[in-house]
C-alpha cells in the first residue's frame, strides 16, 4: 500500500514548510520508524502495549488510509520531515470539529530527544499551527500530558500555549498516580478584524505612513506632505484596482495591509502601529488580507522588500510569501516576494 501524492480532503495544500524541515500527509514508508519510536517512548504515550509490525501494517492499513477518505477525519497525521527524511511524526487527534478543536500529537526520533527537543517541538507546532489555525481556522488547539516531562511546559508556553488545567490522579504508573497537564493555544486570527478604508481614517494612516520606522524602510525615505496624503487617499477610495484593509487586534487599529493592482501586476504593502510591533501581528495581518484579496483578484501578489530588512522579510515568509528574485529599486538592493492563489 501507499499515500503517495495523497492529501486530506479539508486541506487546500499538502506541505507545509519552514527551512530544511516540513510536514506532509502521513508517509506508509514511515511506519517502522514510528513504530520503533513509540515502543522507545512508550513511557509517556497513552500505549499499553509494545507495537508489532503486523500490527502497525493493520493500523495504516484499515485506520490510516481511511483517514484521506472523509471530509472530517477524527485525527489527521503527518511525516515530520528534514531534507525529505522522516524524523518525527504527529498531528492533530480527537478532533472535535463542532467547536473546532483538536489535541496536538508528536514524537520525534528518540535519538534527538536530549539535544534538539525544544528545536523540533518548536518547529513542529510552527507548521502545525499552520494546518489547525490558518487552513482549519480551529479555534483552539490543546496537548494532554501525562506529568513524566516537566521540560517539555517551558516550550509549550514559549510557543503560546497556557496551562489550561490538571487532571489529577490521571493515570497510574509504576504504582504511582500521575497527573495529566493540559495546555491550549488559541486561534490568534480569531482576534484580527480586517475592513477596507473609510474616509475617517485618512489621518490614521498618514500617521503610520509618517512614523520614522517606516520612511526608513522605503523606498522612498522622504516624510509625506499632508495635503498631498489626502489626495493620494482620496484616489484610493474610488479607485477598484486598490484595496486598502484596515486590521484590527482585539478591538484597537494596528496597521494596515495595501494592494495595488497596476500593468496587470498587484503589490501589496504593509503599515503596522509601532506600539504593535515584534509581537508577529504583521504576518498574521498578511495572511488574513491576503486571503480577503483573493476573494475578489486572481493576480499572484509581489512584496518587494529591502534586503536589510529582516523582520519585514520574516513576517511574508510567515505568511507564506515566497521568494521570488532579487532587484534593484531606487538604487537599493530589494527581495521580491510572490503569493499565488492555491
Amino acid at each position: 500500500m501507499s499515500f503517495k501524492n495523497k492529501n486530506y480532503k479539508n486541506l487546500s495544500q499538502k506541505i507545509f514548510e519552514k527551512g530544511d524541515y516540513k510536514i506532509i500527509p502521513i508517509r506508509y514508508q514511515d511506519r517502522f520508524d514510528i513504530m520503533l519510536w513509540r515502543n522507545e517512548q512508550i513511557f509517556h504515550l497513552r500505549q499499553n502495549k509494545i507495537l508489532t509490525k503486523d500490527a502497525q501494517d493493520n493500523y495504516f492499513n484499515n485506520i490510516v488510509s481511511k483517514l484521506f477518505e472523509v471530509q472530517e477525519p477524527n485525527q489527521i497525521l503527518f511525516s515530520y520531515l528534514k531534507n525529505d527524511i522522516c524524523i518525527g511524526y504527529g498531528g492533530i487527534v480527537h478532533i472535535d470539529w463542532g467547536i473546532k478543536t483538536a489535541e496536538v500529537s508528536f514524537i520525534m526520533d528518540t535519538k534527538l530527544e536530549k539535544d534538539f527537543f525544544e528545536f523540533h517541538w518548536t518547529i513542529f507546532l510552527s507548521l502545525l499551527k499552520k494546518v489547525a489555525f490558518n487552513e482549519l481556522q480551529f479555534n483552539s488547539i490543546f496537548t494532554y500530558a501525562y506529568d513524566l516531562r516537566p521540560h517539555l511546559y517551558p516550550v509549550l508556553e514559549k510557543n503560546n500555549f497556557d496551562f489550561k488545567s490538571k487532571n489529577q490522579n490521571e493515570i497510574e504508573i509504576d504504582g504511582k498516580m500521575i497527573d495529566a497537564i493540559i495546555h491550549e493555544c488559541k486561534n490568534p486570527y480569531n482576534h484580527l478584524k480586517i475592513r477596507e478604508i473609510v474616509k475617517e481614517d485618512v489621518k490614521l494612516i498618514y500617521k503610520w505612513s509618517n512614523d520614522t520606522e517606516v520612511r526608513k524602510q522605503s523606498f522612498n525615505s522622504n516624510s509625506i506632505n499632508f495635503k498631498e496624503h489626502k489626495n493620494w487617499f482620496n484616489r484610493k477610495l474610488i479607485n477598484s484596482n486598490s484595496l486598502l484593509l484596515i486590521n484590527e487586534y482585539k478591538g484597537s487599529k494596528i496597521g494596515l495591509v495595501r494592494f495595488e493592482i497596476e500593468d496587470n501586476k498587484c503589490k501589496v504593502g504593509v503599515l503596522l502601529d509601532e506600539i504593535f510591533r515584534g509581537k508577529g501581528l504583521s504576518s498574521l495581518m498578511l495572511i488574513k488580507s491576503s486571503k480577503y484579496y483573493f476573494k475578489r483578484f486572481k493576480l499572484p501578489i509581489y512584496a518587494h522588500i529591502k534586503a536589510s530588512n529582516i523582520p519585514s522579510v520574516r513576517a511574508f515568509e510567515k505568511a507564506g510569501y515566497k521568494f521570488f528574485k532579487k532587484n534593484i529599486v531606487n538604487g537599493i538592493n530589494s527581495l521580491e516576494y510572490k503569493l499565488e492563489k492555491l
